[in-house]
C-alpha cells in the first residue's frame, strides 16, 4: 500500500476522533517516534494539556530564539511546572546566529522579506530540523481558520520539506471553541494574548492587531507576505 494511501486511510480515522483521542491513536501507531513543537501559544497549550492529561509518551519541545518575549519563556515555566513535565528547548547554533547579525545587522530582517527569512532560518527552521530528525510524525496547533492559506488543510499531511508525517489535531476547532476549552480546564496562557496578541512569535516581528485585522496580521506587520516563517509551508 502506497504512503499516499496510508495517510488517506489515516485521515479517515483521525476525522471521526476527537483532538485527545486522535492524539492517543497517534502515540500509539507510532511508539517513541511522535513529537510536538509547541510555541506556547493557545492552541498549542491545549495540545500540551491533552498529551499531559493522558500522560502520552510525546516528546513536547520548543524553539528559543534568542528574541522572544520575557512573557513567552516565563509562561514555559509555568506550563512545566503546571504539567510536571519537562519541554525540550532547542536553540539556534550560535556560530549561525553570529555570521547572520554580522551580515544584516541586529534588526536587519526589518530591511528586505530576504533578510527576513534568512533570521527565520537560522532561528527556527534550522533548530526544527534538528528536533524533527529521527520522528516520523509532527504534531502541531494548525487550525484552518488561522490563515486563508490554511483552509484546505488536513488533519494528516506529508511534510516534503522534513521528510515527516505532520499531524494537525486542532484543525477544525474553531478559536471561540479553543478559548472555551482552556478556560474551562484552567490551562496558562500567554497575558499578552490578553493585549491583542493573537499570534505570538519573536518580539521584534510581533505586535497587536487592530479591530477586524486578520489573526496573522501582527506578524512581519511591515511587509507583504504570506505571514509565514518557513516552519510551515502554509
Amino acid at each position: 500500500m502506497s504512503q499516499q494511501q496510508n495517510l488517506s486511510d489515516l485521515e479517515a480515522k483521525l476525522s471521526a476522533l476527537s483532538a485527545e483521542e486522535g492524539l492517543a491513536l497517534i502515540a500509539d501507531l507510532f511508539p517513541g517516534k511522535v513529537v510536538f513543537s509547541t510555541s506556547l501559544g493557545q492552541e498549542d497549550q491545549v495540545i500540551t494539556q491533552l498529551i499531559a492529561s493522558q500522560n502520552l509518551p510525546i516528546q513536547i519541545f520548543s524553539l528559543d530564539t534568542g528574541r522572544l518575549f520575557p512573557e513567552t519563556l516565563e509562561l514555559l515555566s509555568r506550563t512545566e511546572s503546571k504539567y510536571k513535565t519537562r519541554i525540550k528547548v532547542y536553540y539556534p547554533e550560535t556560530s549561525s546566529v553570529e555570521k547572520l547579525v554580522d551580515e544584516i545587522g541586529i534588526n536587519g530582517f526589518y530591511d528586505s522579506v530576504e533578510n527576513r527569512k534568512s533570521c527565520c532560518f537560522v532561528r527556527k527552521v534550522e533548530p526544527l530540523k534538528r528536533a524533527l530528525a529521527g520522528n516520523q510524525v509532527w504534531i502541531t496547533g494548525l487550525r484552518a481558520e488561522q490563515s486563508a492559506n490554511r483552509s484546505d488543510m488536513k488533519h494528516i499531511e506529508w511534510d516534503e520539506g522534513n521528510q515527516i508525517i505532520k499531524y494537525n489535531p486542532l484543525l477544525n476547532w474553531t478559536f471561540d471553541q479553543m478559548i472555551g476549552y482552556i478556560n474551562e480546564h484552567r490551562i496558562p496562557y500567554n497575558p499578552l494574548h490578553d493585549q491583542g496578541f493573537v499570534s505570538i512569535g519573536c518580539a521584534p516581528c510581533t505586535r497587536a492587531i487592530l479591530p477586524g485585522e486578520d489573526a496573522r496580521a501582527g506578524r512581519w506587520w511591515w511587509e507583504d507576505s504570506k505571514k509565514e516563517c518557513g516552519l510551515h509551508s502554509r
